[in-house]
């Protein structure tokens, strides 16, 4: 698979269902993996819509979502087609690299050792 596949044009028309493609998947569950094995994330929730991809991350199932991860490929040129927000609808990290977007999670898993 080459680069061109995974990452469209600038300029490319925008599907009409957006999606987290594998390599995307892959960087969000392995935080997601890390973040169950410390007891942090129970569930998640993923969307496919037509403006835009959410994978929704949740402590337990029946509440509303701690963190949310976006994919808005329209906003690729502009402020990055990637974002996290809190719980409230925040947006904590805004980006156009999945991996520097999602750090904002990573450092909430270091802690003081007393």
């Amino acid at each position: 698979m080459s680069i061109d596949q995974i990452q469209p044009k600038p300029g490319a028309p925008i599907p009409q269902q957006v999606a987290f493609d594998r390599r995307e998947i892959s960087v969000i569950m392995s935080l997601y993996g890390r973040k169950v094995a410390a007891g942090e994330w129970r569930d998640y929730g993923l969307s496919n819509l037509r403006e835009l991809a959410v994978f929704s991350i949740f402590r337990r199932t029946a509440e509303h979502p701690l963190y949310r991860i976006e994919k808005q490929p329209k906003l690729r040129n502009r402020q990055g087609q990637y974002a996290v927000l809190g719980a409230d609808g925040q947006v904590l990290k805004r980006g156009s690299d999945l991996k520097a977007v999602l750090r904002v999670l990573e450092r909430k898993l270091i802690r003081a050792i007393k």
